[in-house]
């Protein structure tokens, strides 16, 4: 999104806010460019609450408006107006098959473009695998996958490159692994492998 698309005073207090985050963290931004166009970012490795506040100073920084994906009762309190304005999307986790189908939705509509998702889905050791949406929301709207990261030994958060995905889960992960094999997290010990369940099932288990 082009950064000439948010307002001068707007964007002044995001990219201040997003200095205040990095201070208070201890963090700082690794040299990262925003996106051309639409994509679905991956927040990883995703091991504790400060991703979410780096998250924002990333987005800030680089005048990235984004979506972000949030349990549907988080927008039914006091919260919702805030949780809303800074892009958060409620989701049912019920029903996990609908948020795809949501998602894209929002997307053929224009209301949501730059989309963050979290694949590892907690923010302690998971089952050992990333969650698929993701890719499959992806491979679906025909959105580049950028990679966003967390590296805790080096106090870095960013973007790296934006990946297309071709629909060879194995080949398009393998990509996606080399990326973050030298990415902690901010607890490493809290850090699960890129990897997807349907990479180790048969075959005729996937189809």
């Amino acid at each position: 999104m082009s950064p000439s698309r948010t307002p001068a005073p707007l964007r002044a207090v995001r990219r201040a806010g997003a200095r205040l985050i990095w201070l208070l963290a201890g963090y700082r931004l690794a040299p990262s460019t925003a996106p051309s166009r639409p994509t679905v970012f991956i927040g990883a490795p995703h091991t504790s609450n400060t991703d979410f506040f780096l998250m924002l100073a990333i987005a800030w920084e680089l005048d990235v408006r984004i979506k972000f994906l949030i349990k549907d009762s988080w927008l039914k309190g006091p919260l919702r107006g805030l949780i809303t304005s800074l892009g958060g999307v409620a989701v049912d986790r019920a029903n996990p098959a609908g948020i795809v189908d949501q998602l894209l939705d929002g997307m053929r509509s224009g209301a949501v473009s730059h989309l963050v998702v979290t694949p590892e889905g907690t923010r302690s050791a998971g089952s050992g695998y990333w969650k698929s949406g993701f890719y499959r929301i992806a491979l679906a709207a025909g959105m580049p996958v950028t990679l966003g990261y967390v590296d805790g030994e080096r106090r870095l958060a960013g973007l790296g490159p934006a990946l297309e995905l071709t629909g060879d889960v194995r080949a398009d992960m393998d990509r996606i692994r080399a990326f973050y094999a030298d990415k902690s997290g901010v607890k490493p010990a809290n850090r699960t492998e890129p990897r997807l369940r349907s990479e180790d099932e048969p075959p005729e288990a996937v189809a």
